[in-house]
């Protein structure tokens, strides 16, 4: 009888342990789940062999059905919708129309929906999107469209305006999701496809080649790093994928420059080396974490540059700072004229952002300026960049 006791005893106990385990692992699990991305990437040294491979075959293929049929299921389509209110008509505020209509005709604000469309592509099998920020900015609604022909809801787990990314969620079942690739290692003159939805015509796909790499200073973003492809691109690509002959995603297709709001050969991507990153930080932090010193910089034209005794316009001059804020208490003041950061010669303002922002919140930068044309370096200690929120 002891002995079935004893038997009994330790069989709950192992239960309860048991249980407890099951229980912290699967609330960590779910903690995990919310907090992280898993990708299917391709990695850096398979990249540059299949590059080189492709680099050796200068004959080129006669398809990329097969680069099609592997990323199209991972692209989506993505349709927006918003209530807008409308703005009374001046009219409305005229003494003589609300002496004979009275208040009225202006007590209840005029409502419309606004619809739009898009692109995105599924990056991760936990059903995360990648696309842009301006696609789904101010949105009520978001539905989501997939080759397959199922519709679902999604959900905007984050965005980042000053790159114009945004990343949603959606929660079905066997989600595809699109291999990553190594945007690092195209080179200018690689076959690219864009796939997307343009017009609302329903995925399409068109072909070009990698004009050019790194391109900035466009006015588009506040972080510019672009891809420029003459693959066509038109309204409703926004969000989409731009793909290597591989089907690897290596950049979202964000801008084109027109004047006629039609694809004339100059697209822009974002490389999606650095879109993963930003995913990552939006995921796990809810926003992109920058650094940031508290200072409002102006170029150097021709002109400042001959007013300060100054041999070139590199550089940027400081023309305003935070009181109390990282740059203020680090000793900089306003006219100083940053020349370099970290030891990187500073280009303009743009550059100059950049390579503060790259720095972590915390971390200590070195500044290297000129004041009153006697040479000086500061150490400032960076603070979380503001995180812009557009109305």
């Amino acid at each position: 009888m002891e002995t079935i006791k004893t038997l009994v005893k330790y069989t709950l106990i192992g239960i309860a342990a048991a249980f407890i385990v099951i229980y912290f692992t699967q609330t960590n699990l779910i903690k995990d789940n919310s907090s992280t991305v898993t990708f299917n990437e391709i990695s850096l040294d398979d990249a540059h062999d299949l590059a080189h491979e492709a680099h050796q075959n200068q004959q080129g293929i006669a398809s990329y059905s097969v680069a099609v049929k592997s990323a199209s299921p991972s692209v989506v389509n993505i349709y927006t919708a918003k209530v807008i209110s409308q703005q009374k008509p001046k009219l409305f505020n005229d003494p003589l129309f609300k002496h004979f209509f009275g208040d009225g005709a202006q007590s209840v604000p005029r409502k419309r929906l606004e619809t739009s469309l898009g692109s995105g592509v599924i990056i991760s099998e936990q059903g995360y999107i990648l696309t842009n920020n301006h696609v789904v900015e101010g949105a009520d609604e978001i539905q989501i469209a997939l080759k397959d022909g199922r519709n679902t809801e999604a959900a905007i787990i984050g965005t980042d305006p000053e790159s114009d990314l945004a990343v949603l969620k959606i929660t079905l079942s066997d989600i595809p999701s699109i291999t990553l690739g190594q945007s690092k290692v195209s080179e200018i003159g690689d076959v690219v496809l864009a796939i997307g939805n343009p017009f609302g015509v329903g995925q399409t796909v068109t072909m070009g080649i990698v004009s050019a790499t790194g391109r900035d200073r466009l006015g588009l973003n506040t972080f510019e790093d672009f891809i420029q492809t003459d693959a066509a691109i038109n309204p409703g690509n926004s969000g989409g994928a731009l793909v290597n002959a591989f089907g690897h995603l290596i950049g979202i297709n964000t801008a084109i420059f027109s004047s006629s709001k039609g694809s004339q050969g100059i697209g822009f991507a974002i490389p999606i080396d650095n879109a993963k990153k930003i995913t990552e930080e939006i995921i796990t932090h809810g926003h992109v974490i920058r650094g940031w010193i508290g200072i409002e910089i102006q170029n150097i034209t021709n002109e400042l540059a001959e007013s300060f005794g100054l041999s070139d316009t590199s550089g940027v001059i400081v023309a305003g700072m935070l009181n109390n804020g990282p740059a203020n208490l680090a000793g900089l003041r306003p006219g100083d004229i940053i020349k370099k950061i970290n030891g990187i010669d500073i280009v303009d303002g743009k550059h100059a952002i950049k390579l503060i922002s790259l720095s972590k919140p915390g971390n200590t930068i070195s500044v290297e300026l000129l004041r009153n044309g006697a040479e000086l370096t500061k150490r400032v200690t960076t603070s979380q960049r503001p995180i812009i929120k557009k109305p």
